[in-house]
């Protein structure tokens, strides 16, 4: 904290700068929900929410973002036909996905995948507001009847995005695996909430044009990694 401080009027040039000088990538082209495969089992209903990384910012369509891979990989794992249904939008933060969600029609689902908090460290959240955050999200869609498992994938490595420069890409880092793991902690104590970790070596042809969003190899091993986490989990089977 008392780094931060020291170097606030740096960090906060660098931030104006950044966001200047990158270039504003739109989110993908393609259908927001639909069905993969064919399964002798009840579908698997699949819900996937949160920021930009859930919409699929960094590549040209949906069947290159993290829906397209989660939901194949998902069918694969489970043998199950999988029904999805993508609501995101770009710069949300925890709490602003939470409010989408809200207004928006959802039909129930066995699984919601939420991807958020890059947007909850840009915007200087506190982690136990975050967590707070992410306990009223998790909570709602639990409550409502929205979902039977809620997974949280994991805050991306920050530390590696090639657009941020040095030191406001080691602040902004260390903010975000302070996020995650107490995020990992809470999640730890639920059983109808899941976090998992995903070891993502970051390289720069991996990302999108903008040097920070995912490029398609990161959707593809985000999608394959929760997929094999949803298909441990005890789910009805049909």
């Amino acid at each position: 904290l008392a780094l931060k401080l020291v170097l606030a009027p740096l960090l906060v040039a660098q931030a104006l700068r950044t966001r200047k000088r990158a270039p504003v990538l739109s989110e993908p082209a393609g259908p927001r929900q639909g069905r993969v495969g064919q399964g002798d089992r009840a579908e698997l209903r699949l819900l996937i929410a949160g920021d930009s990384s859930a919409a699929g910012v960094g590549v040209a369509h949906q069947e290159q973002a993290l829906a397209g891979h989660l939901s194949r990989s998902v069918h694969r794992h489970t043998a199950r036909q999988v029904q999805w249904a993508l609501h995101a939008q770009s710069g949300l933060t925890t709490r602003q996905v939470l409010a989408l969600l809200r207004a928006a029609t959802l039909s129930p689902a066995d699984v919601a995948v939420v991807l958020s908090g890059v947007n909850d460290v840009i915007e200087l959240v506190p982690t136990r507001r975050a967590v707070r955050q992410r306990v009223e999200l998790a909570d709602w869609l639990l409550g409502e009847g929205h979902a039977l498992h809620v997974v949280f994938a994991p805050l991306p490595p920050v530390h590696r995005f090639p657009l941020l420069p040095e030191p406001l890409r080691r602040v902004m880092g260390n903010d975000a695996r302070r996020h995650d793991a107490a995020l990992a902690r809470w999640a730890a104590t639920r059983g109808d909430v899941s976090h998992i970790a995903i070891d993502m070596n970051l390289e720069p042809e991996a990302m999108a044009e903008d040097g920070f969003h995912p490029g398609e190899p990161v959707y593809c091993v985000y999608g394959e990694a929760l997929a094999a986490h949803i298909a441990t989990l005890p789910l009805p089977r049909g």
